[in-house]
């Protein structure tokens, strides 16, 4: 049970080492390439960039992306490698996928096999995978270069070369071999059509001849490995890694993990080396780690190792007294009957809605992990978890910094970080200060605003949607887990994680379907909208507080200069990430998940 993830997370860790070392080669252009890299290299670079330019280009190639997207998704039905003849989506849900795909979300209101061709998923979603996922990794270099006062941030447009180019690809090709010698398929073929081994178990055709079954396949070998190692998540097929063609063997799933993983711890340690501060990065990523191995640990107990409450036995009766305006007295008794348990055995835990095949404790790591590292790919179905197990991703959503995406999750622990020492300056009396700069008034209200951005796009947007129709016509539970499916989607559309909770009736489908879900239109605008504004903030507001952080003299280290390679200042970071997000999104948990744990709780429901 626990053998799984300890040799996930210590064969990444051992890989993660020596490729923070080459990827800081890298991106400091301490590399020679090929005669003909070199070319196109040197005909990409613009010029130097300050944090204005390289923000706007990165603004600007986001926004291309964002037409190109929407233009390959409207002419679907007249592209090539569609013989299944497909149509376009509905366009609200266009809109909310293209903006998903470009921030590196990749949250889907849709079922891939169902509503997208072979050439909409590698023209689409594979370049996609690329580039969105570079993009965050040029960001935070840019910030590394701003923190150690160079007198430029490089070239936004040069650095998407470099990681796509010399980190991306090459990474990319070996793990699609590993994933064709396990099955993997890898073909331009769209469907195939089989006879099942129990005559007509599809129906029976007018002329009462048994149906086939349509099987669709595609090129997973190429589409999978660049879906995991750019922690985009977005699935081929509905099913994503729990479908049998894009996780086909245990030894897919464990490199399957490992490859969401490898590049966020990977960028912790290439942040310290860039820095040359390399003992810096070895705490921050210590304390990642704590919280990393915290969530798995928390979701394999509370899932694998307890029963389903679902399945369990509530013998006696119980009376809940709740206020009424319409009761005699104003108040209202509700009363649960008794339940009587079923016939299940579950020594082996909550089984329900779990991919079996790799294990009990793979479907509980992988929502763990996949959470944190904000990939968003599934082999279990989050809803199914025990309501307090499903705690674990919502944490790793809300903190988003534990390891988090390419770039991004540094990113958000850099404001922690910047919070929590400008909080221990103040206690002790002392001017704070970071890589010997002072923090001023400005980086600290560049650094919350980007601090705040995040509980502001979930807990707002949550509260409309479970106050209306929207939402309540969109759950399929009520009570406190209907409360958790809405909240759960924007936290994954804040975070750019792109997991659900499912149970949702979001999904619109294909414009030409007849029978959408009532409320996919607020659906997908919202979410939308709450994943725009929840990358780019975070994106910019850092990268102009490392700008100005860096145009200050450094200090001189002295007596009182708080050490940040110590214990103690482990100590300090993991406690502000805690102490601040317990602040933040406690008392939402406690309507959410930790409710439907204790019980049918009468709020109302």
């Amino acid at each position: 049970m626990w053998l799984l993830p300890i040799a996930i997370i210590v064969f990444t860790i051992v890989i993660a080492v020596p490729l923070s070392r080459y990827m800081a080669r890298i991106m400091d252009g301490n590399y020679q390439p090929p005669r003909m890299f070199r070319w196109f290299e040197k005909h990409l670079d613009s010029g130097p960039q300050n944090w204005k330019q390289y923000t706007v280009a990165l603004l600007v190639f986001n926004a291309v992306l964002f037409v190109y997207g929407y233009i390959v998704l409207s002419l679907q039905p007249w592209m090539p490698l569609n013989p299944r003849g497909l149509g376009m989506l509905e366009p609200s849900t266009i809109f909310n996928t293209v903006i998903s795909f470009i921030t590196n979300t990749n949250i889907q209101h849709y079922s891939g096999d169902v509503a997208f061709s072979n050439f909409t998923q590698i023209f689409f979603c594979v370049a996609m995978f690329f580039l969105s996922a570079a993009v965050g990794l040029c960001a935070l270099t840019a910030i590394i270069r701003a923190l150690r006062s160079d007198s430029h941030l490089g070239n936004f447009f040069v650095d998407m070369w470099r990681v796509v180019v010399y980190m991306f690809l090459p990474a990319v090709f070996v793990i699609s071999i590993i994933f064709l010698s396990q099955g993997m398929p890898m073909t331009y073929q769209s469907t195939y059509q089989v006879s099942t081994l129990e005559p007509a178990a599809m129906g029976t055709a007018d002329n009462g001849q048994p149906k086939q079954q349509t099987i669709v396949v595609g090129p997973l070998a190429a589409f999978v490995p660049m879906k995991m190692m750019g922690t985009n998540g977005g699935g081929f097929y509905g099913m994503n890694s729990a479908h049998p063609f894009e996780n086909p063997s245990a030894g897919a799933n464990f490199f399957t993990t490992f490859c969401m993983m490898l590049f966020p711890m990977a960028l912790v340690l290439m942040y310290g080396r860039m820095l040359h501060r390399f003992r810096h990065s070895v705490v921050i990523f210590s304390v990642m780690l704590l919280l990393f191995v915290g969530t798995i640990v928390w979701a394999i107990y509370f899932d694998t190792m307890q029963p389903n409450p679902g399945l369990t036995a509530h013998p006696l009766a119980r009376n809940f007294t709740i206020a009424s305006a319409s009761a005699p007295g104003g108040k209202k008794v509700i009363t649960l009957p008794a339940v009587a348990g079923l016939p299940v055995d579950q020594h082996l835990g909550n089984l329900e809605g779990k991919e079996l095949r790799f294990g009990t404790s793979a479907g509980a790591t992988f929502a763990a992990a996949t959470v944190d590292v904000t990939c968003g790919a599934v082999n279990a179905e989050h809803d199914s978890l025990n309501p307090i197990a499903g705690l674990s991703p919502f944490v790793g959503m809300w903190l988003n910094c534990i390891y988090g995406g390419k770039g991004v999750g540094m990113i958000n622990l850099l404001l922690f970080l910047i919070v929590g020492i400008f909080l221990a300056g103040q206690m002790v009396g002392r001017t704070p200060e970071y890589l010997g700069k002072k923090i001023g008034a400005r980086e600290m209200k560049l650094a919350m605003i980007a601090l705040l951005v995040h509980p502001i796009l979930i807990l707002g947007p949550s509260g409309l949607f479970a106050a209306t129709s929207w939402g309540m016509k969109a759950v399929n539970n009520p009570g406190a887990h209907g409360l958790s499916q809405i909240v759960y989607q924007f936290s994954s559309s804040s975070a750019n994680n792109g997991s659900a909770f499912d149970g949702l009736g979001v999904g619109y489908g294909l414009l030409s379907n007849s029978n959408p879900a009532p409320e996919a239109i607020p659906w997908n605008i919202a979410g939308g909208l709450v994943i725009l504004f929840g990358r780019y903030l975070p994106i910019i507001a850092p990268i102009a507080m490392a700008a100005f952080l860096g145009m200050k003299k450094s200090t001189p280290f002295g007596l009182g200069t708080l050490r940040d390679d110590t214990v103690t200042f482990g100590c300090l970071l993991f406690g502000t990430i805690v102490i601040v997000g317990a602040l933040l999104f406690l008392p939402v948990a406690a309507l959410g998940p930790l409710a439907d744990h204790l019980g049918p709780i009468p709020f109302g429901g």
